[in-house]
């Protein structure tokens, strides 16, 4: 089940998780969002990082753990460690390679099973500005 949203007078402390197979680019949505940066020469993460953003919504102050996880097999069984006592999670997948995006249901599924049906999902398609590349389309990600 998921966790409850943990308040602290003022403020509120979210969990999220970055999840999907490897090489989708987790990390660099991560550090986009919160330092505003990008690495295009970023090697796999191992195990999983951790990065805070801290923001300001209807007045409150919003703190969001996230925690960027390796994709790769190898470090599946580590996953609900990570993902355990989530608010919510991002699954991502990459556009330009079809596998990934038949791989969320996965995400999906095994998220469900480990934190409940009410864990708030976003799925995200990463890499759109290699368009030219792209192998997965819109109309089918709608669906």
């Amino acid at each position: 089940m998921a966790s409850s949203i943990n308040s602290t007078g003022n403020g509120y402390n979210f969990k999220v998780v970055l999840l999907g197979e490897g090489c989708v680019g987790k990390t660099s949505v991560a550090l986009r969002y919160v330092e505003n940066k990008f690495n295009d020469r970023h090697i796999s993460t191992l195990q999983a990082s951790f990065l805070n953003k801290k923001l300001t919504v209807h007045g409150k102050k919003v703190n969001l753990a996230i925690w960027d996880t390796a994709g790769q097999e190898k470090f599946h069984a580590l996953g609900p460690i990570y993902y355990r006592m989530s608010n919510g999670a991002i699954i991502v997948y990459d556009v330009t390679d079809y596998d990934t995006f038949l791989r969320v249901i996965n995400w999906v599924t095994e998220l469900r099973k480990m934190l409940g049906s009410g864990i708030c999902l976003a799925i995200a398609g990463n890499k759109v500005d290699l368009e030219k590349d792209r192998r997965v389309y819109i109309e089918e990600v709608e669906e």
